[in-house]
């Protein structure tokens, strides 16, 4: 090497700017916020409060004898058509139809489960009658008497076709709440979620086989409030929310 020729520059490692220091803090303080949040979420996960009812259990809950009415048979109801996802949607179902000297024959239908999660949510009637060849009226909300003083939220209309017209009456219940429409039913499940709970669901299907709805609706809210008079006190509580 001659005197003219420079020395080798010896390379150094540039200092890490501020610039960069910056993102590696701020990817370590969102990664930190995402696992506080992650295990917050998981903590809150919400939970069934409601427990499984045996079905030997339910069936018993469901008195016999209706005020004037008696149990005469489990057949001749319209039902969800069966699938995979209607075998999943109730942990019990009771069918009856109840008789009377004195009022007209009552068809009652009582679906349960112990979770509404959001996907698998009660059947409303308004899904089974069409699917069973019936026409339907629009729905209507009304209040009925729950025989104890208190007030149910229910719905009612009429469905015509397999030549008869067969008039419902019906309420549903998630959690603590009475929804009237498919869109109040998702809402109560968020709202319990929301709550980190899982609701439990009821559906409650009364119905008759006559004319007119003036004429049935006396009928079959005297059936609703004799009912719960004739049910203890888990009975009232799961199909129509009374805890007194």
């Amino acid at each position: 090497m001659t005197a003219d020729t420079p020395p080798e520059a010896t390379e150094k490692p540039e200092p890490e700017s501020h610039e960069n220091s910056g993102v590696n803090r701020r990817h370590l303080l969102l990664g930190g916020a995402f696992c506080a949040a992650a295990g917050v979420a998981f903590a809150r996960e919400p939970q069934p409060v409601a427990p499984l009812v045996k079905k030997s259990v339910f069936e018993e809950l469901i008195p016999k004898n209706v005020g004037t009415w008696e149990f005469e048979t489990s057949s001749g109801l319209v039902l969800p058509p069966p699938d995979a996802l209607s075998d999943r949607l109730y942990d019990n179902l009771v069918t009856r139809i109840y008789s009377s000297e004195q009022d007209p024959a009552m068809m009652f239908l009582a679906a349960y489960s112990n979770t509404q999660d959001g996907v698998l949510q009660v059947h409303r009637p308004e899904i089974c009658y069409p699917a069973g060849g019936y026409e339907l009226t629009p729905t209507r909300p009304i209040v009925v008497d729950n025989g104890l003083g208190g007030k149910i939220n229910a719905n009612v209309f009429t469905a015509s076709g397999r030549g008869r017209t067969e008039h419902v009456l019906y309420w549903t219940r998630i959690g603590d709440f009475f929804p009237l429409a498919w869109s109040d039913q998702r809402i109560a499940v968020i709202r319990a979620n929301l709550q980190g709970i899982i609701p439990d669901g009821v559906l409650v299907r009364i119905s008759t086989v006559m004319t007119e709805m003036d004429e049935a609706l006396p009928h079959m809210s005297k059936f609703a409030a004799q009912l719960n008079q004739n049910m203890n006190a888990q009975g009232r509580a799961l199909l129509s929310g009374v805890t007194a």
